[in-house]
């Protein structure tokens, strides 16, 4: 299950560009809290403290506790430039609400695959899927197990076993997590599709 995560928050009292812009040169970043029905909070946060839970690889699917209220991140905005994070949203949620988070696909048992084994390449079409889970009980992954699956399968949602109480975000179809195609096949196949016959245009 995904780590509780905590970041202290101070309030800013001033919205707006100029402002923003003066928190940022003293290492701060601003945010919002917001939901709940209750008015937005705006906060400014340790820009070194945001970079280190950034950097654990599931800051968007933890419970992140600011200044002990409990919120999902629900997007963080970074400098096209120099990729430094320059504002983030947080979503109040309470302790068992049903959210909506994206959670990493993890393969498992490759070995086991009689695809792989002989040559067939995983070609993964979803590298994470949208679940519907408890707060409380938000998975670090999603396992997908490769077990007898060969070329020309297509691993769907349906075959996958979810974490418990978790389900999918999108109901209305068996969506594609991965498939296994054979490397010759995908070669001759672009081979023919890239290159334009003798006298035809570009």
């Amino acid at each position: 299950m995904s780590e509780q995560l905590t970041l202290s928050a101070e309030a800013r009292d001033r919205a707006g560009k100029g402002a923003s812009r003066a928190i940022r040169r003293e290492g701060r970043v601003p945010a919002v809290i917001y939901g709940m029905n209750e008015e937005p909070t705006m906060v400014h946060v340790e820009e070194k403290a945001l970079n280190k839970l950034l950097g654990t690889g599931h800051f968007m699917n933890s419970v992140v506790m600011v200044n002990g209220v409990r919120t999902l991140p629900k997007d963080v905005a970074f400098h096209p430039v120099t990729d430094r994070p320059l504002h983030v949203d947080f979503l109040r949620v309470s302790e068992h609400a049903s959210v909506h988070v994206n959670v990493p696909v993890r393969f498992e048992n490759e070995e086991a695959s009689p695809g792989l084994k002989r040559g067939g390449v995983l070609n993964i079409v979803r590298h994470d899927v949208e679940l519907v889970v408890d707060a409380a009980e938000i998975p670090d992954d999603v396992v997908v197990d490769l077990t007898g699956f060969d070329v020309g399968d297509s691993i769907h949602i349906s075959a996958v076993a979810l974490p418990k109480g978790a389900k999918s975000a999108i109901e209305d179809r068996d969506f594609t997590i991965a498939t296994i195609v054979a490397p010759s096949a995908l070669k001759s196949s672009e081979g023919d599709s890239e290159t334009p016959a003798e006298g035809e245009a570009e």
